[in-house]
Formats: C-alpha cells, sequence, structure tokens
C-alpha cells in the first residue's frame, strides 16, 4: 500500500516504523520541514514542504498557539494537493498532528485512513496546572477556556481520525473518552540489542577524566535542563548529596533550551538559574565534580548510562521520557519522581525506588542508600531490563505492534472529513 507520513522533525516517532513499513514493499512517502530538497532514506521518500504565511500582530493570545498550528496546516496542505497532481493516492496517513500539520489531509485525500500520534491531551486539573506552583501559576477562572482553545488542534483532528496510538497509557488516559475506543497504547520501543549493560564502559568528562563502572556516577538527563524534568529539584539536593558522598561523579547532560514548560527570565537559563541558586553551598571541589556535558552524541548517552551506578529521573505527569526505559534497559538503578507516568513502568523496590518529585532530602537519601547497597542495585537493575525486555523491547514487541496497527488501519473503511 501507499503510506504518507506527516511530521514536522521526520522521522521523530517513526524513525523505526518508517522503514520497517518500507522493507515490507509498502511505498513510503514522508512530508516534514525537516529538508530542503526531496532525499531517500531507508527506503522512504521525504519530501520537504515550506512554511507559508505569517503570524498576525495583536491577535488574541489564546489563539496564538492554535494559528501557528493552522499556518502549518495550510502549508503542508499546499504540498500534499501539488504531490495528488502526481498521482499519489495515499491508503494511510500517519501523522503527529501535535503541529497541526496533517489538519486538512482529508480533504486532499477522503478515502485515506488517519493514523494519529496521540501523545498528549492538554488538562485543566490542578494536578497538571498546577503541579508544581513554583512554576505554574494557581489555576484562574480563565484557565479551563484558555486550555480548551489549546486543545482546538486536538479536537479537530478527532474529526478526521480513524485511528490513534500513543506510547503510554498515561498519555492516551489525558484524551476524553470518546477518543478511548480509537486508541491503542503501545510504546516505540527500546532497542535492548542496543542499550545493554556496559561493563567496559567509560565516559570522558568535562575536565578530561575517563569515568568507568569503577567510579561512583551518580547521572541526571533532560533533553533541556528545566523544571518540567525537575532539573531545580535535583539541583538543590546536590550540595547535600555531593557532602554525603565525597567520592561521587554527577554527570548531566541537557541542553539550554526549553522544551516543555516557561521559558526562563530573559537574558537568562534554567541550567545557569538553579546553578546560582546554590553556589553558596557548594564548594569549588564539590563542583570539580559535577560535569555538564550538554547535549550529546546517542553514543556518548549510552556510554553515560553504563557507567553510571544511581540514575535519578524526575518528571512532572507529563510525557514520559525514553530515557527512564533506556535506563532501565541498561541496568541502572534508578531513584525516579512516583509521578502517575514513573509509576506505570516502575515498580518500587523491584525494578527502582521512588520518591516524590518535591522531597530533596527523600532524592539524597535513597540515593546514598542505592550506592552503599551493591546487592540491591544488581538486583533491581537486572529487574528493570528484564521489564523492559519484555513489554517494551523494539524488535519483539513494540515494532511488531506499530506494524500490525498500520496494517490494520489499512483495512477500515474511512471517516469522511465533516464539513
Amino acid at each position: 500500500m501507499k503510506i504518507l507520513c506527516i511530521h514536522q522533525n521526520f522521522p521523530g516517532q517513526y524513525k523505526h516504523l518508517a522503514p520497517a513499513l518500507a522493507a515490507r514493499g509498502h511505498e513510503v512517502v514522508a512530508l516534514t520541514l525537516k529538508v530542503k530538497k526531496p532525499t531517500r532514506w531507508q527506503g522512504v521518500t521525504i519530501l520537504p514542504y515550506d512554511i507559508r504565511g505569517r503570524s498576525a500582530k495583536d491577535i488574541h493570545p489564546w489563539l496564538q498557539d492554535f494559528e501557528t498550528k493552522l499556518i502549518r496546516a495550510t502549508s503542508c496542505c499546499n504540498a500534499a494537493i501539488a504531490l495528488r497532481k502526481r498521482g499519489f493516492v495515499p491508503d494511510v496517513i500517519l501523522a503527529h498532528h501535535g503541529w497541526g500539520e496533517s489538519l486538512f489531509l482529508k480533504d486532499v485525500w477522503p478515502q485515506a485512513r488517519m493514523g494519529l500520534y496521540c501523545e498528549l491531551y492538554h488538562q485543566s486539573l490542578p494536578v497538571f496546572t498546577a503541579f508544581d506552583p513554583e512554576f505554574q501559576r494557581p489555576q484562574t477562572q480563565s484557565d479551563p477556556l484558555r486550555l480548551r482553545l489549546k486543545n482546538l488542534n486536538n479536537r479537530l483532528h478527532e474529526e478526521i481520525m480513524d485511528a490513534g496510538i500513543s506510547p503510554t497509557a498515561f498519555q492516551a488516559g489525558t484524551f476524553p473518552d470518546h477518543w478511548q475506543d480509537r486508541i491503542t497504547v503501545a510504546h516505540d520501543g527500546v532497542d535492548t540489542d542496543l542499550v545493554v549493560p556496559g561493563p567496559n564502559a567509560t565516559l570522558t568528562v568535562t575536565d578530561g577524566r575517563v569515568l568507568t563502572r569503577e567510579d561512583e556516577v551518580i547521572t541526571f538527563i533532560n533533553r533541556n535542563l528545566e523544571p518540567y524534568r525537575g532539573y531545580h529539584i535535583f539541583m538543590r539536593a546536590l550540595p547535600d548529596l555531593l557532602r554525603r558522598r565525597p567520592d561521587a561523579q554527577v554527570v548531566l547532560i541537557g541542553g539550554d533550551e526549553v522544551s516543555y514548560g516557561a521559558k526562563a527570565p530573559d537574558g537568562t537559563t534554567w541550567k545557569q538559574i538553579f546553578i546560582d541558586e546554590i553556589a553558596d553551598r557548594m564548594p569549588p571541589e564539590d563542583w570539580a565534580r559535577v560535569h555538564f556535558l550538554g547535549r550529546v552524541p546517542y553514543d556518548r548517552f549510552l556510554s553515560m548510562m553504563q557507567v553510571s551506578r544511581v540514575h535519578v529521573y524526575l518528571t512532572y505527569p507529563f510525557v514520559l521520557s525514553w530515557s527512564l526505559l533506556e535506563a532501565m534497559s541498561a541496568e541502572c538503578a534508578i531513584v525516579a519522581s512516583g509521578t502517575a507516568p514513573v509509576r506505570e513502568v516502575l515498580t518500587e523496590g523491584e525494578t527502582g525506588v521512588m520518591v516524590d518529585f518535591f522531597d530533596t532530602d527523600g532524592i539524597v537519601e535513597k540515593t546514598c542508600a542505592l550506592l552503599d547497597d551493591a546487592d540491591a542495585r544488581a538486583r533491581m537493575g537486572r529487574a528493570a531490563r528484564a521489564f523492559v525486555r519484555d513489554g517494551y523491547d523494539l524488535r519483539t514487541r513494540c515494532l511488531p505492534r506499530h506494524i500490525d496497527w498500520v496494517e490494520d488501519l489499512a483495512t477500515r473503511t474511512p471517516r469522511p472529513p465533516r464539513d
């Protein structure tokens, strides 16, 4: 069959699925902003589209987000019309609809089946909007109204969705009840043949020191160092943690930008704000044991996981990071926030240890307890890897589920676009 993938940063979540579908003999085409000219990648034809139009001045602030999505939707629609004129008619459209691009594609190809990657539906419950009062202002009367507008892209896509797929039950559960019978829960998967324990792994850090499994290494990772992933909490725990562990080396991976939540105040970064906050509690000899690596290539990320003695993972009730499952696959001993997305994959005392997100003392205590208990680390690390291999392995579990989902989608009667 003919399959069209839509993702502004392709391949994104289709990194493994799109080539696998092409390998099965399907014609797979992708429309994306990622490339400037047509190219081929692992059997997939990748075509560019350009953003045409710009945001209006003085638009209502609640509509700014949707206007950006609408501009992408019309730009992608124009590229789809050009593709249709060249004779391409997809049987299935796979789209991560979070950026709005796929909104009008059922109007271009009414008979195509639309399969959406359902990442998150914005909720107005306090557990989502005011989980961290330090950075999330108390809910006002207008917040549910604003979030209803923020979900406009989700709502319009529901009208054209033939099926959805969501990586975790937590994420699927954020969507309204009338979506649920069309959403399949299937994670993107972890390559457990690649993400393995590394007894001989080494990691060179900022001062040229080479860390190994013989070192007491504590690790922490965000895509970008920011509150949504608990960077501020980890940093506040750091002075006491280093005081308690005079031989520990702490390695942090993450950029200086913002992936989620609000930006740092003008001229600053969240990274620097919390470095400054704890500066007077950190003597120079302790700072010398803290290594910020920034963003790193994947092989270096794996080396960090493989030398880690304890890995700390913190998150708001939000999208689960792939890095937690990868840490589990690498047999890391894990201290994680006991938030809902974490509880879906981690079992207290069996595959890791959980702590209240805000409990800096608890993070210190539980990290130290694991550092002192090699048997517990080994036992939980092995159990964590076994859990991931059994339920989240890319080749044997997740990719086959996704392929079956796509090929089943192709047999369904498509929902027509509404007028």
